[in-house]
């Protein structure tokens, strides 16, 4: 019994968070960026509910067109036609860690 319950932790971490693609440090910076940039509004994670709901979950973009696509826009700036959102724009490597986070979320 004790093993089952020091185990359940590790699973719900695994289950939770991309362990695996977090190693990658550009993975990890672009998941940093994007709690920092987006997870007022966006859920960023793979299991978590975006907190406005009229935000599409990050873990879902690539459905809609290749997340490559976005690399002018993030690097341009990022603007929508609804109000309240803010402005962002990045610089090179912080748009291929962007890019390599949501890849990572593919999966």
């Amino acid at each position: 019994m004790p093993i089952r319950l020091t185990a359940l932790p590790f699973l719900i971490a695994v289950q939770l968070t991309p362990v695996a693609d977090l190693q990658n440090p550009s993975v990890s910076r672009g998941h940093t960026l994007v709690e920092a940039a987006c997870a007022a509004c966006h859920a960023v994670g793979r299991f978590d509910a975006s907190p406005l709901k009229s935000a599409p979950p990050l873990r879902d973009v690539h459905k809609r067109y290749p997340v490559e696509n976005l690399a002018e826009a993030l690097a341009e700036g990022l603007i929508t036609g609804h109000p309240g959102k803010p402005e962002f724009q990045f610089d090179a490597r912080d748009v291929d860690d962007i890019i390599d986070y949501l890849k990572s979320l593919e999966h």
